[in-house]
């Protein structure tokens, strides 16, 4: 065997059964009953029974547009309904009279990491109105806190692409800059140029190698046809398994049988899904998805900002939020919840060497619980979160 760096001994498993997990390098190479590897170690550390389970994924989020952490600034309601438009009126408000964007995104990420995050996806501004000052921004902090977390950025053209002038070279720069995702939002109702929009970010990703994620609030036959019309490009690109739609609200819009025509059609085009089952709209259909072979992921989304007050950046209550609302209530149901935050997260971000096995990156977080679904319902705060085999947060609180 090889060497062991760390040998954590007393692990709860989901299965139920109390192992031992080695790591070195960073890596877990060995996990078997406690006590029978037989090895020695660099260090031991006794993890007393506790429920073990991958790092958690925070798949969808905006580091630079979080209030979290610094003074309260009140909720303005739309003038009437839900407007996009009016509502990134107000962040651009908001944003010049709060805190400083590095020390409100490291608030936010500190949130995540100590509940237990491992890897996550950021949507940052990138139009014409804020240039490249939030990719700049974000960028430093992203550096500052590799090794405690995986970040992937995304270009988020949050003023428009077409409305918003030399938003697609900003785009494109943003990418050679260090940007992992190209970005959408809304092509046919905030373009109100569907082919239009989806062509630059195609192109984008097609000419830079590189993923998309898009932003689609638009509800019923709109987001269905603008899903049907993401689909077709991402297969006509060959682009399967590269490419996200986050929110898509108009899934759960539809009849019983036209989201189950989505659904299939999303599977066959390899399009993933995230859902921060927002409390205010409809949502995707999560276990009708996963039933058709789609990646449903999740993400906090918004916490502490201009489009609504909420977020606790725990991933954990969100597996338990997508749960209730989706109304998951048995052990197995519980445990896809559970999946939409880990294992399905990865997967939709395309992480390499996830998971509690051999070969993959020791990532992964102790809990207070007998098993995943009581996990999930409970939601227990006391928790250990380990990257790369390295102890990085305890109970909330970040170590450096």
């Amino acid at each position: 065997m090889t060497a062991i760096d760390t040998l954590f001994t007393h692990a709860l498993l989901d299965d139920g059964m109390s192992s031992d997990i080695a790591v070195s390098n960073g890596r877990i190479v060995a996990i078997a009953a406690s006590g029978s590897l037989g090895a020695s170690a660099t260090e031991t550390v006794d993890l007393g029974g506790a429920l073990v389970v991958p790092g958690f994924v925070e798949g969808h989020i905006h580091l630079d547009t979080s209030f979290y952490g610094g003074p309260w600034i009140s909720h303005k309601p739309c003038t009437d309904g839900f407007d996009v438009h009016e509502r990134v009126a107000f962040q651009h408000q908001n944003l010049a009279i709060a805190e400083p964007m590095g020390v409100r995104a490291r608030k936010q990420l500190e949130l995540a990491i100590g509940n237990g995050a491992t890897a996550m996806r950021s949507h940052v501004m990138v139009d014409g109105s804020v240039g490249l000052k939030h990719l700049v921004e974000i960028l430093k902090v992203r550096e500052a806190y590799a090794g405690l977390i995986d970040i992937q950025l995304v270009a988020f053209p949050q003023s428009g692409i077409l409305k918003s002038p030399g938003t697609p070279d900003l785009m494109d720069e943003a990418i050679a800059m260090g940007a992992d995702v190209v970005g959408g939002l809304d092509p046919a109702s905030f373009d109100r140029d569907l082919n239009g929009h989806l062509d630059v970010i195609f192109d984008i990703a097609e000419r830079r190698g590189v993923d998309i994620d898009i932003h689609l609030h638009d509800g019923g036959t709109l987001g269905q046809f603008t899903i049907e019309e993401i689909c077709a490009r991402t297969r006509s690109r060959s682009m399967e398994g590269h490419v996200a739609i986050s929110h898509a609200y108009g899934l759960g819009d539809l009849p019983l049988e036209a989201a189950r025509r989505a659904g299939s059609l999303l599977a066959e085009c390899g399009v993933s899904i995230m859902t921060n089952a927002p409390g205010n709209h409809a949502f995707p259909p999560v276990a009708l998805l996963r039933a058709a072979g789609v990646t449903v992921f999740s993400g906090s989304d918004n916490i502490r900002d201009s489009w609504w007050p909420y977020g606790d950046g725990d991933m954990l209550s969100r597996a338990m939020l997508i749960g209730y609302r989706s109304g998951f209530y048995t052990d197995e149901e519980l445990r896809a919840a559970f999946d939409v935050v880990t294992t399905a997260g990865a997967k939709a971000l395309r992480l390499s060497d996830y998971g509690l096995a051999v070969g993959a990156k020791a990532d992964f977080v102790t809990l207070q619980a007998a098993h995943v679904p009581e996990a999930v319902v409970s939601m227990p705060k006391q928790r250990k979160v380990f990257k790369a085999g390295r102890l990085v947060a305890e109970d909330g609180r970040v170590l450096r």
